[in-house]
């Protein structure tokens, strides 16, 4: 039986006085759930996040990290830093990366590669834009992605990754897919990861789902048997994240 697991992505917000003030908001509410939580704070916040959560179940994870041990990469950070502050994860791949900052499936997987060396533990973001999926080739372009992404990936690093879903579509734009919808895909990276590897892995492997996640549709997603948890973003900035981690209460 797979754990469910909520990340919340804080993107590009809170200082690290406003980090404390929203783990201190935030903490109490959600540190004795069922399921996993882990929050995916700025890098600035890191030491502080790590600091404020020490002794309770709340992990923290990172947003990005670059694919190289150190070197000549001005404004990168490396796997190393973030093991050694404390990391437990790290979003990799995220379509604001990939839209943004030029990220793309071979940088994915050469940072998929890297984590493992550095006992992180990838959070690998999938997804289509409304153009591909009119266009009818998610399954697709989704199956492109999980396959790129696992290149090379010993079975024994894949069962601990997880994949997060998040149509291009539904970030932050108040749409969201129906648990029909999510729960198609995810059922489909499901089946890509079988082909890669075998059933038992298949099954190991968390898979959430992302895209305007928030207390009033978070049961109905998570009910579906293949979303294995969500990766927040918005919400995870508001009190209201507790309503998503606590979905069943």
């Amino acid at each position: 039986m797979r754990n469910k697991i909520i990340i919340g992505n804080w993107k590009m917000n809170k200082t690290p006085k406003e980090a404390l003030e929203l783990i201190s908001t935030l903490k109490p509410l959600v540190e004795n759930s069922e399921a996993e939580v882990v929050f995916c704070v700025p890098f600035v916040d890191i030491p502080c996040a790590v600091e404020a959560l020490k002794g309770s179940s709340i992990s923290v994870g990172a947003q990005n990290m670059h694919f190289e041990d150190s070197g000549a990469f001005t404004g990168e950070v490396s796997p190393g830093m973030l093991y050694e502050l404390g990391v437990e994860y790290v979003i990799i791949g995220h379509s604001e990366r990939r839209q943004y900052f030029a990220e793309t499936d071979e940088t994915v997987n050469k940072k998929v590669l890297k984590a493992f060396e550095y006992e992180l533990i990838p959070i690998i973001c999938c997804g289509e834009t409304l153009e591909q999926r009119e266009e009818g080739i998610t399954m697709d372009w989704i199956k492109n992605q999980i396959v790129k992404a696992f290149e090379n990936v010993p079975k024994e690093n894949a069962m601990t990754a997880i994949v997060a879903y998040e149509p291009i579509w539904a970030i932050g734009t108040g749409k969201v897919a129906t648990s029909e919808q999510a729960e198609e895909v995810c059922g489909h990276i499901r089946n890509v990861l079988r082909e890669i590897y075998d059933d038992e892995t298949a099954e190991e492997i968390r898979i959430q789902y992302g895209g305007s996640v928030n207390g009033a549709n978070a049961k109905e997603l998570l009910s579906m048997e293949d979303i294995d948890g969500g990766l927040v973003g918005g919400a995870a900035l508001k009190a209201d994240f507790a309503n998503i981690v606590n979905y069943n209460k």
